[in-house]
């Protein structure tokens, strides 16, 4: 009676580590497979004027949930140029979002990077491990055209 007290409980928390009070859908992937596609809204914490949806395969039954994922970013609020001063604006951006997905060290991230040139916010979606032979991932753009931020003269200064 034990051991099955304690498959429940353990069962119970697997199926709730993948709930979040961020997720937008659920869709199965099937009757013969308990895989599903999560998708997950976040505002980006240091510029609230962006939301992103990040899309990903969720398998609460399996230790390690697949690597692909996908992220799709959208000006949803205004961006000033106080938002863009205080975030980095080095050439690997910084990290925005960090999600587990694996009890073996896999974490999927979305990470923030400023193209000043092109006055765009991008968003990289990636998974920190190797799958299939390659690092699978995905990126989105937020332009600042039309917002407080965007500088008819760019970001970067004439020499």
């Amino acid at each position: 009676m034990k051991k099955l007290l304690i498959v429940a409980a353990s069962l119970s928390a697997l199926l709730l580590a993948g709930c979040s009070d961020k997720e937008v859908a659920s869709v199965s992937l099937g009757v013969f497979t308990f895989k599903d596609i999560k998708l997950d809204a976040f505002t980006d914490p240091q510029v609230p004027g962006v939301t992103c949806h990040v899309a990903y395969i969720n398998s609460p039954l399996q230790l390690s949930d697949p690597s692909n994922s996908s992220v799709s970013c959208v000006k949803t609020g205004e961006i000033t140029q106080a938002m863009i001063d205080g975030i980095d604006k080095s050439a690997d951006g910084e990290v925005v979002l960090k999600k587990s997905q694996s009890v073996f060290f896999k974490t999927l991230r979305i990470r923030r990077i400023f193209d000043a040139k092109n006055q765009t916010l991008v968003y990289l979606s990636y998974s920190t491990k190797i799958a299939n032979g390659s690092f699978k991932h995905s990126i989105s753009s937020v332009p600042l055209w039309g917002s407080q931020a965007y500088k008819p003269e760019g970001y970067l200064t004439k020499k």
